[in-house]
């Protein structure tokens, strides 16, 4: 991570000609819920252990049940899953005396961090990811700290998000071409960033990525929990304990993985995804009877766990053909973030507006109208990134803007979808496809 942030910022200066003293702050959005070690001398322990590192579920899962289901909900907002803490664990358990040695646990954010400033220092936003920020008592969670019988020393400072967080060293600034004194100040995980680059900070307001797996990002203003687990609520980026707010994150294993899964493997060779588009734009909303389930990625946190696998429902031979196809595949993904969707407003939220960004799924008008159709709600497509979004937030903290919210005001719009009048064969369809993942959920 550090070796790549250096050669990119160095490239950065070289090919746009900015000079370093022009640069007046650093944001950092990084991968969520990672765990890493290091010691007195700041020094890396072992190598990371990754979001998606899957060892530590049976250590959560044994937690959520002892410590208490509710109890735990109540205070984390989540279970404490395969998340940082129980990483943590982890490590306690398997690698006593390299635990030993440990002086901070930390969040990759935290880490690259640390080697900007030589100040080793978290957020609560980043506490929440690892499941370690208690929303009742508003501090690191000793409750499941005792719990993991954890040393709380390893927490390290706690720090506001938008906040003055240490300074460029003179060892960072030569390594990355910029120049030493230059505050770091801001940092969050990649989808709360990616929410507030969209101009996400209001409750009812939600963000939404449609990758190889789909997001959607919710804010409320009160603390949260599905008690069946199916999302995590985290400390969004702007929470404060007298404003909260609190981001609702639902995550879909099986979403534009199906799509590719179809382009590479049905699709004629030199077809594109704007000529399956327009083929599936001309089959009428439903796709005359078939029907795609898309959870062939995994288990799906939002199905229970389950593992269902993806699905074709209703094929006929003499009526469908590659146009069909393309359109199931669009609407099932569709349907699936429409039935995620569904949950979070089970939680409370309101929804008002659905902001994306221009570089997925959502690109496709054939998805973006179906979910609009069927939430009732507008899509509003923006030129937007989220390293755009992490600079920006740095100059609110350093005074370059006067807040966040105009930071993230004037960002280009290049597409609203807005529900249709007539949504009766979206509905239809749509519940046609319930049904089929009801009967199937039973069954498994």
């Amino acid at each position: 991570w550090w070796e790549h942030l250096c050669r990119a910022t160095r490239k950065l200066l070289q090919t746009t000609g900015i000079s370093s003293a022009d640069v007046k702050g650093i944001g950092i959005a990084y991968q969520m819920h990672g765990l890493v070690l290091v010691d007195r001398e700041r020094k890396v322990l072992r190598p990371s252990i990754i979001w998606c590192d899957s060892r530590a579920v049976g250590i959560g899962n044994r937690a959520f049940e002892l410590i208490g289901q509710h109890r735990c909900l109540s205070r984390l907002l989540n279970s404490p899953g395969n998340f940082t803490a129980s990483k943590l664990k982890w490590v306690q358990q398997n690698e006593p005396e390299l635990y030993d040695r440990i002086y901070k646990m930390m969040l990759p954010g935290d880490y690259l961090a640390m080697r900007l400033t030589g100040e080793t220092c978290t957020t609560p936003g980043g506490l929440s990811e690892g499941i370690l920020w208690d929303f009742q008592e508003n501090k690191a969670a000793e409750l499941l700290l005792d719990h993991y019988q954890l040393d709380k020393s390893l927490i390290p400072p706690v720090r506001p998000t938008f906040s003055r967080q240490g300074e460029l060293t003179r060892e960072a600034a030569e390594a990355t071409g910029l120049k030493a004194g230059i505050p770091v100040a801001y940092r969050a995980g990649d989808q709360p960033n990616n929410a507030m680059s969209l101009n996400v900070l209001r409750p009812g307001e939600v963000a939404a990525t449609g990758g190889t797996s789909g997001v959607v990002y919710g804010v409320v203003d009160r603390p949260v929990f599905d008690p069946a687990s199916r999302v995590n609520g985290f400390v969004h980026v702007n929470h404060s304990t007298s404003d909260p707010r609190i981001g609702i994150l639902l995550c879909i294993n099986g979403a534009g993985i199906q799509y590719s899964w179809i382009k590479h493997q049905v699709t004629p060779t030199e077809g594109s995804y704007d000529q399956m588009e327009l083929l599936a734009a001309t089959v009428p909303p439903g796709a005359d009877g078939l029907r795609m389930l898309p959870f062939g990625n995994g288990a799906e946190r939002m199905l229970d766990n389950k593992n269902i696998g993806a699905r074709i429902k209703n094929l006929h031979f003499n009526r469908h053909g590659r146009a069909h196809l393309y359109r199931a595949a669009l609407e099932g993904i569709a349907f699936a973030f429409v039935y995620g969707m569904g949950i979070l407003r089970e939680m409370g939220l309101e929804l008002e507006v659905m902001r994306v960004g221009n570089d997925n799924l959502f690109q496709s008008k054939v998805f973006s109208g179906t979910i609009a159709n069927l939430i009732g709600c507008r899509i509003e497509m923006f030129e937007a990134t989220g390293a755009i979004g992490a600079a920006k937030a740095a100059g609110v903290a350093t005074g370059f803007y006067h807040s966040i919210e105009e930071a993230m005001q004037g960002a280009t719009i290049r597409a609203i979808y807005e529900p249709e009048p007539a949504v009766s064969a979206f509905e239809a369809a749509y519940q046609d496809w319930r049904s089929d993942l009801n009967e199937i959920l039973v069954h498994i």
